[in-house]
């Protein structure tokens, strides 16, 4: 069972693309991605954390190839790992090379900045001769001069000029294997830029707030940007930024997809912010369960409501519920039925159980 959504979301129709065996755009599930803070070239803690962000539940993963000794690294660390991995280069086009060669399955530019038309021409190549797709990343904090002179600050429609100068770069070399992203720090200036440049264009877009803090913070702010355009049906594929553990990252932009009926993946909880009626300690509970359950990947529904104020209408549109009563005595449903009593000593494991007994069946579906 699953919350019928009250509205469906009506996606803008956008190109199909490959990132490695993740196809990006079209008619796809929208795919979450994050990128690792590790040293690329300390091999061994940036396979572990690319694994961490792909056990979570991301996509795709982003690689910053700074030099030539990341982008060498990047050949073996992409032996270790099974996803899709975007190689992510600033300024020098022999990095881009590089990473194509050595495995990247998408490379992260800003044509303007890589160089002259022959540089271009070289990155281009490159990626046709590796099926590597590439994102043009046009990010407020790093606008061309000319743009920036014209408009006199970062502003929706500079984001945007760049983007289809960017665009139009690796266009006159026949490449269209490409995303696109129009980041910045301050939420209205994002939505703006996204909004305008998906009525001009037809390829994917990688959404962002980019910069946009610590976890707390960060979230909020990518919550509300980027919640705003998948509403419109915008947006392809999303990275939230955070200063945070990358994992955390992956957790949130699950969330947002998740809470949007966007993306069917893991446990969803429904949960009171508990008060002096709950007949258990709603709060902890939660956390432990959000632990336990952490390696479900089928979508289960799961209600843990203090009383029976909501407890039983928020457990009969769940797959499973918990309801809190009277002197440790708790209501389990199963399907929105009411099932046995439970203990609260023994809620947390028969809850578990429950779980993955129903994800078992889903499995064999």
């Amino acid at each position: 069972m699953s919350i019928r959504p009250f509205r469906d979301i009506k996606r803008r129709k956008t190109k199909e693309i490959n990132v490695g065996k993740v196809k990006v755009g079209g008619n796809n599930p929208i795919s979450v991605q994050s990128m690792t803070n590790t040293l690329t070239t300390d091999i061994k803690a940036t396979i572990n954390q690319i694994n961490d962000i792909h056990s979570e539940g991301a996509d795709i993963v982003r690689v910053s190839c700074p030099d030539e000794a990341s982008t060498k690294a990047l050949k073996e660390i992409i032996k270790h790992v099974n996803i899709p991995i975007v190689a992510d280069i600033h300024f020098h086009y022999k990095r881009a090379i590089e990473a194509a060669e050595n495995g990247a399955s998408c490379l992260r530019i800003n044509p303007g900045n890589i160089g002259n038309v022959d540089k271009i021409k070289e990155v281009v190549k490159a990626a046709c001769q590796n099926n590597c797709s590439i994102r043009v990343g046009v990010n407020a904090g790093s606008l061309e001069k000319d743009i920036l002179e014209k408009f006199k600050e970062p502003c929706p429609e500079a984001l945007v000029e760049s983007a289809l100068r960017n665009i139009k770069i690796l266009e006159d070399e026949n490449f269209c294997n490409i995303k696109v992203s129009v980041k910045s720090s301050d939420i209205f200036l994002s939505i703006m830029a996204y909004r305008q440049l998906s009525n001009k264009i037809d390829y994917p877009l990688h959404l962002g707030i980019t910069e946009a803090g610590g976890f707390v913070a960060g979230s909020i702010k990518s919550s509300i940007g980027l919640g705003t355009l998948l509403l419109e049906g915008i947006g392809d594929t999303i990275r939230i930024s955070l200063s945070d553990d990358p994992v955390k990252e992956v957790k949130i932009g699950n969330e947002i997809l998740k809470s949007l009926n966007l993306r069917e993946r893991g446990v969803k909880i429904i949960s009171c912010p508990s008060c002096a009626r709950q007949g258990f300690q709603v709060i902890e509970t939660v956390k432990i369960l959000e632990k336990r359950l952490a390696h479900i990947t089928k979508p289960i529904t799961l209600s843990i409501i203090g009383c029976v104020v909501n407890g039983p209408g928020e457990a009969a549109l769940t797959d499973i519920g918990i309801t809190g009563g009277s002197k440790g005595s708790n209501m389990l449903y199963l399907s929105g039925i009411k099932t046995e009593k439970v203990m609260t000593n023994d809620m947390i494991e028969k809850v578990v159980s429950e779980v993955e007994k129903k994800a078992s069946e889903l499995e064999n579906i």
